[in-house]
């Protein structure tokens, strides 16, 4: 094995007696602790905060378990609007517990055009102040007026993108699943980068043409489609906290084009790059708030409206959304409030 690595020019970075990788948080991930396992992160992130002495976070963290609860009982046409508010007071407490400044307007507003019951007629819009665009500015993006449709915000979740492919077939497929990602280093260099391995249907040229800028074929490699990552940064097994550190700056970029789905498997994927139509750069935490204060404004406003969605052919993927998007987007925020990686027990 140790000739095999020789050959191909890189090897693993060992750190705390596993190989480096990608986390789940993406501001502030800490790579020194072990996942924590658990079945739900709800009681174990109201204790982080107590210790921590968040108490504001805390109340708001405890509020959106409450809404979290409601949404588990209401009818698909109801639970929009509890699920909305579970998504704004978690947040609250991310920003609460990152001392981050933000003015008590949700920062997104809505609305609808045509009059055909379609997802391309709701309208989402990120303003440029509020809840919504301090994550946003968190998290690295813009927040300045930009409008979506509801059915493009819907196509960028990696959750719910087996049912927006089967609801829509004639839209390009956006997530390429990745397997065994990690972070290695040149044999020769402190040179290190990103990498991992494409298998099954999207082992081909077609896959890597589709990589978004910045991400190539490993080329040293031939038995293997292996990806990697063309931005580099320096690993020094003598510096561990200096290069700790260079890779938590390297480690935020990365996390744009990587996405994951909360279950009892680390299952990453890859956004597809190019011109293709309804790519949203944004991550799925500021994705699925968007989308879920639309469904919550017509829940709220105009039942009737949002009872029409589900007489659609669409009506699965809103179903979908509605039933996943809740424990995905508290995993996320989890993840990020904490800097912890949880997974189900029997998982490490």
């Amino acid at each position: 094995m140790e000739q095999k690595e020789l050959k191909l020019g890189f090897r693993d970075i060992s750190h705390k007696n596993k190989n480096l990788t990608i986390h789940k948080a993406v501001s502030e991930p800490r790579f020194n602790e072990k996942t924590v396992l658990v079945t739900s992160t709800w009681d174990y992130v109201d204790l982080w905060l107590k210790r921590a002495g968040k108490h504001d976070a805390r109340f708001f963290w405890n509020q959106a378990h409450s809404f979290y609860d409601a949404t588990q009982l209401l009818p698909k046409t109801s639970a929009p609007l509890t699920a909305y508010y579970c998504f704004l007071n978690a947040t609250k407490a991310l920003l609460l517990t990152k001392g981050l400044q933000f003015s008590d307007q949700h920062g997104v507003s809505g609305f609808t055009i045509g009059g055909q019951t379609s997802l391309s007629n709701e309208k989402v819009k990120f303003k440029a102040g509020g809840i919504l665009p301090a994550l946003c500015n968190h998290l690295g993006e813009s927040a300045n007026g930009e409008v979506y449709t509801l059915k493009d915000l819907l196509y960028n979740l990696p959750n719910i993108h087996r049912a927006f492919d089967l609801t829509y077939s004639a839209d390009t497929e956006l997530f390429i699943p990745i397997f065994n990602p990690k972070i290695v280093r040149s044999q020769t260099t402190h040179e290190s980068w990103f990498c991992a391995e494409l298998t099954d249907k999207f082992a081909n040229q077609h896959s890597i043409n589709k990589l978004p800028n910045g991400f190539e074929r490993e080329s040293s490699v031939s038995d293997k489609w292996i990806i990697r990552a063309s931005n580099r940064f320096d690993w020094r097994p003598t510096q561990k906290a200096a290069s700790l550190l260079r890779y938590k700056n390297y480690h935020k970029g990365l996390r744009k084009h990587l996405y994951y789905i909360n279950g009892a498997s680390r299952l990453w994927y890859i956004k597809r790059g190019g011109n293709t139509p309804g790519i949203i750069p944004r991550s799925s935490m500021t994705i699925t708030f968007a989308a879920m204060h639309k469904l919550s404004e017509m829940s709220r406003y105009t039942p009737d409206k949002l009872s029409k969605h589900f007489d659609c052919q669409h009506n699965w993927l809103l179903s979908e959304f509605i039933s996943s998007a809740t424990a995905q987007f508290i995993d996320e925020i989890s993840s990020e409030l904490t800097g912890h990686e949880f997974m189900l027990p029997g998982r490490n």
